[in-house]
C-alpha cells in the first residue's frame, strides 16, 4: 500500500514541478495562470497521497519529508511525467496523455477498498476532469490549427507515445493491489484510455502512433536523467537549510 500511494504522489508532484516551470513564461497570460492553476491542483493531490504514506509508513516522515528529502530512485513516478517540458505542444500532449490515465485512473478508485483513498478520488475527480477538458481542447485547437501547429503536435506524439505504455501496464504491485480492491485493474483503464485518446487524436487529425516498444522503469525506480535535475533544484532550499517552515 504503501509503495502504491508513493506511485501515486510522484507521478502528480512531478508533473506539477514541470508544469510550474511555466509560470511567468507561457504563450498567454490566460494560459500561464491555467498551467499554474493545474500546477496547484496536481500539487494538492499529491500532499493527500504524501500524508496518507507517512501514515501508513509510520517513521514520523510527513508529506515535505517525502517530496524533498528521497534521492531519484526512491521516487517511483512513470517516465512520461519527468520527460521535460519541450514547446508548449510538448507540455500539451504529455499533459493529455497522463490526463486521460488520471481521469479514469480516479473513477475507479472511488471505489477502493480503502475509504481514505477513495474519499481522495472522489475530490480529486473534479480537478482531473477540468484538467482532461483543457489538455483535450488544445490537442484538438493545435492539431487542427495551422500547418505548422499540427506538424509540431504530430512530432510531440510521436515523441511522447513511448512513455504512454507504462501507464497502463500493470506489474506485481499493481496486479496486488488490483486483487486486494484497492486499485483498478490497469487492463481495463489501458482499453479506456486508447479509446479516449484515439477519438481526441482522431478529431486534432492527428496521427495514433501504431509502434508497440514501450520505455519503461520509472514505477521501479529507473528514471531518466532529466528527473535528477529536476530534483536538485525542486528540492535545493530544504536539503540547504532543512527543516525551515515559511
Amino acid at each position: 500500500m504503501l509503495e502504491y500511494l508513493l506511485r501515486l504522489g510522484d507521478n502528480t508532484l512531478i508533473l506539477s514541478q514541470r508544469l510550474s516551470e511555466w509560470c511567468g513564461h507561457g504563450p498567454v497570460l490566460e494560459q500561464d495562470i491555467a498551467l499554474t492553476n493545474i500546477a496547484l491542483d496536481l500539487l494538492g493531490q499529491t500532499r493527500m497521497y504524501l500524508t496518507y504514506a507517512g501514515e501508513i509508513e509510520g517513521k514520523g516522515r510527513s508529506e515535505d519529508d517525502l517530496a524533498y528529502f528521497r534521492d531519484a530512485p526512491q521516487f517511483l513516478n512513470c517516465l512520461l511525467v519527468e520527460r521535460p517540458n519541450g514547446d508548449f505542444g510538448q507540455t500539451i500532449v504529455r499533459q493529455f496523455f497522463f490526463d486521460v490515465f488520471n481521469f479514469y485512473q480516479l473513477k475507479a478508485l472511488r471505489q477502493s477498498a480503502d475509504q481514505r483513498l477513495a474519499d481522495i478520488a472522489e475530490k480529486a475527480l473534479k480537478e482531473a476532469t477540468y484538467h482532461l477538458r483543457f489538455s483535450s481542447e488544445w490537442v484538438v485547437r493545435l492539431g487542427d490549427g495551422t500547418e505548422l501547429s499540427k506538424q509540431k503536435m504530430q512530432v510531440a506524439v510521436d515523441t511522447l507515445w513511448p512513455f504512454t505504455g507504462e501507464l497502463t501496464t500493470p506489474d506485481a504491485l499493481d496486479i496486488e493491489m488490483a486483487e486486494q480492491g484497492i486499485a483498478p485493474d490497469l487492463l481495463k483503464i489501458k482499453d479506456l484510455w486508447e479509446k479516449k485518446v484515439a477519438e481526441v487524436l482522431e478529431e486534432a487529425t492527428l496521427t495514433m502512433p501504431s509502434n508497440a516498444w514501450m520505455q519503461s522503469g520509472g514505477k521501479q525506480g529507473k528514471h531518466s536523467e532529466h528527473l535528477g535535475f529536476l530534483l536538485a533544484e525542486m528540492q535545493h532550499i530544504q536539503r540547504t537549510y532543512p527543516g525551515q517552515v515559511w
